[in-house]
């Protein structure tokens, strides 16, 4: 078992009960209220009282507001986004086959017609995140995509997200936050489709209004508090480690951070060098970092790189970064991460903002059974299958048998009824050719 050399006490704190209860009621009041009581709720709980579809000329003109380097840079992170989305649909492909003479069977991927993003708020203008749902569902092929982000102020949504959820494509944005927003998609408020599936990462009470409305609608996932872990061996530079944990952990005092090491002073170096590294991050955000890093940081020292490997495994970080060498065998033993981070010359933040692949991931352990948000999500792997006369002997005889055997009598008579008199399957007597047809009723003029 591994060595605990810091502990972390937030980790076992529990999440308010209450929250599904406020969602619940929340949702139900929309469902009955429609758009006047979305207008209600945004302006009793987000002060907005402006046009919930953003017009374009307020478009046009948080265009104007954001400076030119950081809509390069956007332009930057977008191309990546794109890009990847994109060679991710190459790798998805229609296909078909011929599995015996007379059967054939294929696969197409098909978009949904409509997809929700919702782009959070709060204390940070999450830009990315808008790149990340929107660009992505638009390289799936997604129709029309509703976009909805809170205001940030009385002057609406923050002008550079505004900026990038047009860049990125959304074809209707609306001015709306929590469990609001999400409720104008899915039902189709405000001239907008409703929405087949609903993606982004928002607080608790997003999160539970996807839980509750997950069904007849999709989702990406469950999202929790952002998390990360760090595998550090001897050749990690102990400053480097604690500059990346102390980055993550300011996105906000729950936010899991873990150190997995088996080289000890890395792991005592780190640990003494957390509080003035997160100093380091200004006014507001070292206090965050500090708090997040006191409640919910963790430091394991295991016997070597194969316990780091299981521990890492057990754990399922959303983001797993690597401070090692020797990356190829990393990789190989390393099998449950939303995303990983080879080597020290990448960081985290290049995933989260600009570097391509998405950064909305499983969070909670749930990398275990699941990867992050892709165009993957966006697309519906459908199937279809065509049966010629040359296939329905064998087919039709073993369908009818296997559904006799379950004492499932009326799909056994629709295989068996495939079988018609002119094709010389079915005798007088009622016997199939190739084995016995219990319902012979089926060869009698007009059954």
């Amino acid at each position: 078992m591994p060595r605990l050399i810091k502990s972390a006490p937030g980790l076992s704190a529990t999440a308010p009960s209450d929250i599904g209860d406020t969602v619940r009621v929340m949702l139900g009041h929309l469902r009955q209220g429609g758009e006047g009581a979305t207008r209600d709720l945004a302006r009793r709980l987000d002060g907005w009282e402006g046009p919930i579809v953003t017009p374009p000329e307020v478009i046009a003109a948080a265009a104007a507001q954001v400076p030119p380097a950081l809509k390069q840079a956007l332009a930057y992170a977008h191309d990546n986004i794109r890009r990847f989305a994109v060679a991710q649909r190459a790798s998805l492909t229609d296909f078909e086959t011929e599995l015996r003479p007379g059967l054939r069977a294929g696969q197409r991927a098909i978009p949904v017609d409509a997809a929700g993003a919702y782009v959070p708020g709060g204390r940070y203008a999450h830009i990315a995140s808008a790149l990340m749902t929107i660009a992505t569902a638009k390289a799936a092929g997604v129709p029309h995509v509703t976009a909805a982000a809170p205001p940030r102020d009385r002057g609406g949504i923050h002008p550079a997200t505004l900026y990038a959820m047009q860049l990125a494509g959304a074809d209707t944005i609306l001015t709306l936050g929590g469990v609001q927003g999400i409720a104008a998609m899915t039902l189709g408020l405000f001239g907008t489709p409703p929405v087949d599936i609903l993606t982004g990462p928002g607080n608790a009470y997003v999160a539970e209004a996807k839980r509750q409305l997950f069904g007849p609608i999709g989702i990406d996932a469950l999202a929790g508090p952002t998390d990360l872990m760090i595998l550090a061996d001897a050749t990690a530079d102990p400053a480097l480690v604690a500059l990346d944990l102390a980055g993550q952990a300011e996105h906000g005092p729950t936010s899991p951070c873990w150190l997995i090491t088996d080289h000890a002073p890395v792991a005592h170096r780190v640990h003494a060098l957390m509080p003035e590294t997160c100093d380091r991050l200004g006014p507001g955000n070292s206090a965050t970092a500090r708090q997040a890093w006191d409640a919910m940081g963790q430091i394991f020292l295991c016997r070597d790189r194969a316990e780091m490997a299981s521990e890492a495994n057990r754990i399922a970080p959303e983001h797993l970064h690597l401070h090692t060498a020797d990356l190829d065998w990393w990789q190989a033993q390393l099998s449950a991460y939303g995303s990983l981070f080879l080597g020290a010359r990448t960081t985290v933040a290049f995933g989260d903002k600009a570097a391509g692949p998405n950064h909305v991931l499983p969070t909670g352990g749930a990398a275990r059974y699941t990867g992050g948000l892709s165009v993957l999500k966006f697309l519906k792997t459908v199937t279809w299958q065509r049966a010629e006369d040359e296939a329905l002997p064998d087919l039709a005889r073993a369908t009818a048998t296997i559904s006799r055997a379950e004492g499932m009598i009326g799909h056994a008579l629709t295989a068996e009824a495939r079988l018609a008199p002119e094709n010389g399957a079915l005798r007088e007597n009622g016997a199939l050719r190739g084995g016995p047809l219990q319902a012979a009723d089926l060869s009698r003029p007009g059954n």
